[in-house]
């Protein structure tokens, strides 16, 4: 997801990204502008494209705000022109301790609060614009253009709202439909059906679009692509829980010990591909260490001994754990490595770097393998 994304900063320390399909949008509205070569044209077409992310932001911070409520705190928000898909912290999202009833139900407040935020802004907008700026005519036609950017903001935020209603995944309506699945199902499997009536809606929006208008094709290019972030993601979570540390952890890494100096242990990690080392005396493991504290303590301190500055406080895990018990361990401390024992003996270690490798390694494979077996 990230890699088809930019970062536009933080709010509320949420992570806010920006997905290219912005980029798409930005396009459209500038080909649909009969004088979009003029300079000024162009510029209201950006000034269009700027009303909708920040309606789309509204929305997405009217689901950050339940989710955080409700004991699910988001982490980022990859923005769409349609609404948003967040990224919730996975030491809370990969819990299912709550009963199946309360789930639906925390669902469908997060997933309703972005369509009641935009008609908010909509009615709030309108009313002003009603009472202060009659000239504007809200009424008129076409509502969404960029010649009349106010009345736009108060139409989006009305488009947005409707659109996240449609049982179509993965908007609002979409993902209340995969919360009812999931009654019955397990989570993946439910997504996986609430994604594929997204797509089949997707594809009647397109066609659509081409007998009445192209807006409604637009919109149905981003469900599309929404329904493909999705899809990778309920893959990614299906390894999470599937996969056993076994299977991904490296048996072969360097160690450190307490007593090696600083200009040793760098020695070391030169010739190593690791980025975090634990630290062993004798057969029980002591702290962990990694490549960076290293140069930035010799670069601040000078030399000294890996003991006085490796870190005391880490978790360890158990071959059989799974890839989504590793992950919360080090989401939850911030944590870079984790050592793997068995009988009190240090058999593999899980890094962070290896663990995201291996995870979309795994997921890539068992998607070729489900299309193999599918063609």
């Amino acid at each position: 997801m990230r890699s088809w994304s930019v970062s536009a900063g933080r709010i509320l320390g949420i992570e806010i990204r920006i997905h290219v399909t912005f980029l798409f949008l930005l396009i459209f509205v500038w080909m649909t502008d009969p004088a979009s070569h003029a300079p000024i044209s162009a510029v209201r077409g950006l000034g269009l494209v700027a009303v909708i992310l920040v309606c789309v932001i509204l929305h997405e911070l009217g689901h950050a705000a339940v989710a955080v409520r409700s004991g699910w705190p988001p982490k980022s928000i990859i923005l769409l022109p349609i609404g948003g898909i967040t990224m919730l912290d996975e030491s809370k999202a990969l819990e299912s301790g709550s009963p199946a009833p309360l789930r639906l139900k925390r669902d469908v407040r997060i997933a309703i609060a972005g369509p009641l935020v935009n008609l908010a802004a909509a009615l709030l907008s309108g009313s002003i614009l009603l009472a202060v700026a009659p000239e504007i005519h809200l009424w008129m036609k076409p509502w969404v253009h960029s010649n009349h950017l106010l009345r736009s903001f108060v139409w989006v935020n009305v488009c947005l709202a409707l659109i996240n209603l449609l049982p179509a995944y993965p908007t609002d309506g979409g993902r209340v439909l995969r919360a009812w699945f999931s009654r019955s199902m397990d989570p993946v499997h439910a997504t996986r059906r609430a994604i594929a009536i997204g797509q089949t809606l997707s594809t009647l929006l397109m066609l659509l679009g081409m007998i009445a208008n192209l807006w409604f094709t637009l919109i149905g290019i981003f469900l599309f692509f929404g329904a493909q972030l999705e899809e990778r993601s309920a893959i990614f979570q299906s390894v999470l829980e599937k996969v056993r540390l076994e299977d991904i952890m490296l048996t072969e890494f360097a160690t450190l010990s307490p007593a090696d100096t600083l200009e040793d242990a760098l020695d070391k990690a030169v010739h190593s591909l690791q980025d975090d080392f634990p630290v062993v005396r004798g057969s029980d493991m002591v702290g962990v260490i990694s490549r960076q504290k290293i140069l930035d303590v010799l670069r601040a301190e000078g030399n000294g001994y890996v003991q006085s500055v490796m870190n005391r406080i880490f978790e360890v895990a158990s071959r059989q754990e799974s890839l989504a018990s590793a992950f919360r361990k080090l989401t939850a401390r911030n944590l870079s490595i984790i050592p793997v024992v068995e009988d009190q003996h240090l058999v593999g270690i899980v890094t962070l770097q290896n663990l995201m490798h291996s995870m979309a390694l795994l997921a890539e494979s068992r998607k070729l393998r489900r299309e193999a077996l599918n063609p």
